[in-house]
């Protein structure tokens, strides 16, 4: 059980890191940024909702046998849970960094929203590894292609809104180690609480596929040229892909 304990620190510890990819960009134009951005939009679009319908489904329903009813409402709970948090805390995916309106309070009420979205991720991670190692790695590899476009979107919020590099890259990063506290709080309830990770999966499912659907695919929608179209569809496949392929490598049960 130590080594599990380990593992979901270590990805936990990962996915608070990526915070810092987005000074990876300073360089590009906004134009050439916008560009990377919604073709990884993309990629996780189709990486989470890989997850959510080829692993994490499929193992929940394995897991509670023949109370199949009981993923179901779980998948339900899950996805009104995350429209519930995002309408608590005006949580906003803006992709798009030439949105037009990013005062100084959108800036902190970015960092809020990601800190809470980042517990969140830590929670998933970590049920999914109390789960199984390999649904925990696959878990893992779904919320970093969704995290490594949203943590460049915030960077560029926190610029736009009128944060000095060091000062964005900071805040961002505390806002993202919100997920090794995620994961701590999960090692702790789950030892305690009887199907407590056999009820976070479905909810994990529930929850990628809400933020794959209602605020990744809505951004893609926007494009209507033919070429770039084409470029997000690829990038969907490609995720889709990404999901599957690990699978052949870390094929839960």
């Amino acid at each position: 059980m130590n080594k599990i304990y380990f593992y979901i620190i270590i990805a936990s510890v990962i996915t608070s890191l990526l915070s810092f990819v987005g000074v990876l960009f300073l360089s590009f134009s906004i134009k050439k940024l916008k560009k990377i951005v919604m073709f990884l939009v993309s990629l996780s679009a189709g990486a989470l909702l890989g997850g959510a319908f080829l692993h994490l489904i499929p193992e929940a329903l394995e897991e509670v046998d023949h109370h199949s009813n009981m993923v179901w409402f779980g998948i339900l709970g899950g996805i009104i849970l995350f429209f519930i948090l995002e309408k608590i805390i005006h949580w906003r995916h803006c992709h798009e960094i030439t949105c037009d309106e990013h005062p100084h309070p959108i800036g902190v009420m970015n960092l809020v929203g990601d800190g809470l979205h980042n517990l969140i991720d830590g929670m998933v991670i970590a049920g999914a590894f109390l789960v199984d190692i390999r649904l925990g790695v696959l878990t893992t590899v779904a919320v970093i292609t969704h995290e490594i476009p949203q943590e460049i979107g915030d960077f560029g919020v926190l610029i736009h809104a009128g944060y000095s590099v060091k000062k964005a890259l900071f805040y961002n990063f505390i806002s993202a180690s919100f997920s090794i506290l995620g994961a701590i709080i999960v090692i702790l309830l789950g030892t305690y609480l009887d199907g407590f990770v056999e009820f976070i999966i479905p909810i994990t499912a529930g929850g990628f596929i809400y933020i794959a659907s209602s605020d990744l695919i809505p951004e893609l929608k926007k494009e209507i040229r033919i070429n770039k179209s084409l470029k997000q569809l690829l990038g969907i496949i490609i995720g889709l892909g990404i999901m599957i392929v690990l699978n052949s490598f870390f094929h839960v049960h």
